[in-house]
């Protein structure tokens, strides 16, 4: 009857190997699991066994496996692949090689020195069983000098300072502060020595003092320079409102009483809508509101007035003394520009000149004076002067395709002119012309220039002298007739009540009649 086996042992005692059969309790290596070699079963024996004759790995090349003749085996191995692989004698010692000094597997002592502390009963890497728990370092020993463990999570240690963090504990403050000023002359030299090199290499630079600006040069009297900066105060800005749109245009004070005078196209609109806003801006930007004192449309002149104290007043020049190439200098605001000035020459006298009116105005007529100094939309009532800085016309219209700005044809009122017109506007508030009665064309013919009748206002000054119409006047006083815009300045210039002689083409002969002129 066979001894009844123990049931295996469980949890740590597995992994422990008794000596000799009994354990001593001093926690020995472990030591190999017995083998258990099942029985083989017999018919796999007889399968999977070695042919009958056959004793080792290599086989003589006549046999053949099975029993079988017929084969064709593989050559033997070379002898020295036997003599390197074949198993060994039996007598010789059965041993796998072992380092130099390795105590052979049979001469290991019977008891086996201790491998772990006797206290590590519960030692999770000995024990598979045993859960993870968290414990204290591995180096019981890290303790600070207090007796507080220096790596438990909740403890704080001696802060380091800066050159303890940036060079150890072993950098002392007299060493840190010499290598800071040997870092400094460094870079100190490396400024100079670089600044050296650049004006070296550079040799458009250098050391330059520059000599002072000497004072302004003289200005000579009567360069335009001078005159603008006499002048330029007595030309205002004019703003003109109504409603959500506006104008601007220009003026020339006359009058130390704050008479302004003016274009009366610049001021017509203010002075249709009573609610408009009327103001003038003077050179040094002061600003004030303006009244209509009259304007005329026939000569498209108007006089406004400011209450200003002690204004620079321009002086008035003679129209009449201006010749063709005299310099001209024009001052106003064009495109809003304050205080420009532009300059150049007369370019024709007595020019008669013809615009429409503003709104239901009449067209205005008057001898202009003819000038290619530029003169754009804003300069219109400003200033034309002489090369003296005195007042001989004032900027009225420009000549240009379909008003693209200046090119060079300006003209302006003659002052002899307006003078009689702004006088009697700032003295009566309104002005009357001379008038004959009648309304012409200009006709040109291979024969005669003139202005043909179209048609005479019964009663009137025509009517009585004995013009007809159809008749072409060629001649109105001294002043020769070219056109219907010379007969209209022609009247317009003398004065109400004058008697003149007029000369009249009818059917192909000239005549001589007397027409004495009438209020308008």
């Amino acid at each position: 009857m066979s001894e009844q086996s123990s049931p295996p042992p469980e949890g740590p005692e597995a992994f422990r190997t008794p000596v000799s059969g009994v354990d001593d309790g001093a926690h020995r290596r472990i030591g190999p699991r017995p083998l258990d070699r099942p029985s083989v079963d017999p018919a796999q024996a007889a399968e999977f066994a070695r042919p009958q004759g056959v004793t080792g790995a290599f086989t003589p090349p006549s046999q053949a496996t099975n029993g079988s003749s017929s084969a064709q085996l593989a050559p033997p191995p070379p002898e020295a692949l036997v003599s390197a692989f074949r198993r060994p004698d039996r007598g010789s010692e059965l041993r796998l090689q072992r380092p130099p000094g390795e105590v052979p597997l049979g001469e290991q002592p019977a008891v086996e020195p201790v491998f772990w502390a006797a206290d590590a009963e519960r030692d999770p890497w000995r024990d598979p069983g045993t859960g993870a728990v968290l414990g204290p370092p591995a180096d019981p020993a890290t303790k600070s000098a207090t007796g507080t463990d220096q790596s438990a999570p909740g403890g704080s240690g001696a802060l380091l300072s800066v050159p303890e963090l940036l060079f150890g504990r072993r950098v002392k403050p007299l060493a840190l502060g010499a290598l800071a000023g040997v870092a400094l002359l460094l870079g100190v030299a490396g400024g100079l020595v670089g600044w050296g090199i650049a004006q070296l290499g550079n040799p458009l630079t250098s050391n330059v003092t520059l000599s002072e600006v000497e004072p302004g040069k003289e200005r000579a009297p009567g360069s335009i320079a001078e005159i603008t900066k006499r002048v330029e105060r007595a030309v205002v800005q004019i703003e003109v409102r109504t409603g959500q749109t506006g104008g601007l245009g220009s003026g020339v004070v006359i009058d130390g009483a704050g008479y302004v005078l003016t274009n009366n196209h610049v001021v017509s609109a203010a002075a249709k809508d009573p609610a408009a806003s009327l103001k003038v801006v003077f050179a040094d930007g002061t600003k004030t509101e303006a009244k209509i004192v009259g304007r005329d449309a026939r000569t498209d002149l108007a006089v406004i007035k400011v209450s200003v104290s002690n204004p620079t007043v321009v002086q008035l020049g003679k129209s009449s003394s201006l010749a063709v190439g005299d310099q001209v200098i024009a001052i106003g605001s064009p495109l809003g520009l304050s205080s420009s000035v532009t300059s150049g020459i007369v370019s024709a006298l007595n020019r008669p000149f013809q615009a429409a009116g503003e709104g239901q105005d009449p067209p205005s007529t008057y001898d202009a004076i003819q000038t290619d100094a530029a003169i754009n939309h804003g300069n219109s009532g400003g200033a034309l002067l002489d090369s003296t800085g005195a007042l001989v016309g004032i900027n009225s219209a420009i000549a240009s395709p379909q008003d693209t700005g200046s090119i060079g044809i300006g003209f302006a009122i003659p002052i002899d002119f307006a003078r009689r017109i702004a006088e009697s506007l700032i003295r009566d508030g309104q002005v009357h012309h001379a008038d004959i009665g009648l309304n012409a064309r200009s006709v040109s013919s291979t024969s005669t220039d003139g202005a043909q009748v179209q048609n005479v206002k019964q009663g009137g000054a025509a009517d009585k002298a004995g013009i007809a119409e159809g008749d072409v006047i060629v001649k109105l006083g001294d002043r020769p007739i070219r056109n219907a815009d010379e007969l209209s300045v022609a009247v317009i210039e003398r004065g109400i009540g004058e008697t003149l002689p007029v000369q009249v083409v009818r059917q192909g002969r000239q005549m001589a009649l007397q027409v004495t002129t009438q209020s308008d």
